[in-house]
């Protein structure tokens, strides 16, 4: 599934709907061959009646599960975007210590920011996270603790800073989860093997007319597999063509005058 994923959007659109269209247009030739039409044709009113039942109880757990993927692909983007909202409040916070220490915050949430850009991202398309980022992230608690206030003004300053830095890591946390992907294998088998059970179906069924059942499998076929590549292709919320990008991120470096990273 991960190459499905990774790969250009045309090539697993390719993959995932042509070979499968079409075995499921040939279904009502094979079928056919062994089948007279009169003897399909009995099944039509009956078939019909479960044909619907089946299609209905398909059609909902193949959208449960693309409303499920497309949730979780909004909440990782709305990570982000939290992820860079709190650093960008570190940021002008830290304005507010004068001296070496104020500088000292801004030079490591820089670091932290360039090496999730950086580091991250690429981990995260196989679904890792970077030690370096890990790394940087404790760096800033280890900087900003160090920043001793001399009133009450100040302590309050502090403990602003720890709770963004800590949204900051939650944020992160987040995304390294959603980089994993939603759907576990037991739904990918229900989903596949439900999508071959209702193309199944549709060879019960005899038509005077092969060539237009065979389009109609066809059609059906292509909506069910156009539904899978949705799913497949934002599962994973930082891997593939369809992606969470880092330009909130980056938008926050660029803002406060750090440069991104090489």
């Amino acid at each position: 599934m991960f190459f499905l994923t990774s790969s250009p959007l045309w090539l697993s659109g390719f993959i995932l709907i042509v070979p499968t269209t079409l075995l499921a247009m040939a279904g009502p030739f094979i079928v056919r061959r062994y089948v007279s039409l009169s003897r399909l044709r009995t099944n039509n009113e009956i078939a019909g009646f479960k044909f619907a039942t089946v299609g209905v109880i398909y059609a909902v757990l193949l959208a449960f599960a693309v409303i499920v993927v497309w949730e979780k692909f909004n909440d990782a983007d709305n990570r982000v975007a939290a992820e860079a909202g709190a650093a960008a409040t570190v940021y002008r916070l830290a304005n507010g210590i004068e001296g070496e220490q104020g500088e000292a915050i801004r030079t490591v949430m820089s670091r932290y920011l360039n090496l999730a850009i950086a580091r991250d991202w690429p981990a995260m398309q196989r679904g890792k996270a970077s030690r370096e980022a890990t790394d940087a992230l404790s760096e800033i608690y280890v900087v900003v603790l160090k920043y001793r206030p001399a009133d009450n003004s100040g302590a309050i300053l502090l403990s602003e800073l720890l709770r963004q830095v800590d949204l900051v890591g939650q944020a992160r946390r987040a995304r390294l989860v959603a980089a994993n992907g939603t759907v576990p294998g037991v739904v990918w088998l229900v989903l596949f093997s439900g999508a071959i059970l209702t193309l199944a179906f549709t060879f019960f069924f005899g038509t005077e007319n092969i060539r237009a059942q065979a389009a109609m499998t066809g059609i059906l076929s292509i909506l069910i597999f156009s539904g899978m590549l949705t799913i497949i292709t934002i599962n994973r919320p930082f891997t593939g063509p369809v992606n969470v990008g880092s330009e909130a991120l980056l938008a926050v470096l660029q803002d406060f005058g750090a440069a991104p990273p090489h």
